[in-house]
């Protein structure tokens, strides 16, 4: 491996991400939150928070407030039944995505309704401006529309027909690469890009990346990903 892949790719294994069990809710933290801090991991670029939370059955998070944060929600497996104060009420199931603009301030509730184990990945993103009415939408994104290529989920820009808007310089993407299959994605110069597997393992220019790892990737460069066995892949891309 080249001094430049390894300069640009900093892999964050699953073992060495923050942890907290509640019980009734087995958190993993790729960045500072709550009671895990690592002043090495307070973000990366305009990406706060990444959990990786396993919600059990008939539980889940009561009502509670934010601000000024764009939060999206991939959901990997079960789903999960928001309510918020705006009056807005859905149900997110696997491979659906839900996102909300806290604006100026919103509670909200997230419930697993269901009786099986939900599996979430929670994604933080900084808004480009502080402020504004707080907002909530969802949608679903079939696997096999993505099947060997990235499809923009949720986008703050206006080109991005079909994803669900969001209030920040950033992109959330996912795409699902069969064993052996390579796909591509160029980030640009400046940017930060935070890659996920939801499952499978991959490899980024040459590089292992388990399950459920964290890959944090500098910008001004192309990534070849490799699916050394079926995968399905969650990036974010932002300033």
């Amino acid at each position: 491996m080249t001094a430049t892949i390894q300069s640009t790719i900093d892999r964050r294994p699953f073992a060495s991400l923050g942890h907290a069990d509640h019980g009734w809710l087995n958190a993993r933290h790729h960045f500072s939150f709550a009671d895990y801090y690592d002043p090495a991991r307070m973000g990366w670029g305009a990406i706060r928070v990444w959990n990786d939370d396993e919600i059990a059955a008939n539980s889940g998070f009561p009502p509670h407030p934010h601000r000024d944060m764009e939060i999206i929600t991939y959901v990997r497996s079960g789903a999960i039944t928001h309510q918020d104060s705006m009056g807005n009420k859905g149900r997110t199931e696997a491979g659906d995505v839900q996102v909300m603009s806290a604006g100026i301030g919103v509670r909200h509730s997230e419930y697993n309704l269901e009786p099986e184990t939900t599996r979430i990945f929670q994604i933080w993103i900084e808004p480009k401006r502080l402020g504004g009415n707080p907002s909530w939408g969802a949608k679903p994104f079939p696997k096999a529309d993505r099947s060997g290529k990235f499809v923009t989920l949720a986008s703050g820009f206006a080109e991005d027909e079909g994803a669900l808007p969001i209030r920040a310089d950033a992109r959330v993407l996912a795409a699902t690469v069969q064993a052996g299959e390579t796909i591509r994605y160029a980030i640009g110069e400046g940017r930060h890009a935070y890659l996920v597997p939801a499952r499978g393992t991959i490899e980024i220019d040459g590089e292992r990346v388990d399950a459920r790892d964290g890959a944090a990737i500098f910008g001004g460069r192309t990534i070849t990903v490799t699916a050394i066995d079926d995968a399905e892949v969650v990036l974010v891309d932002s300033e």
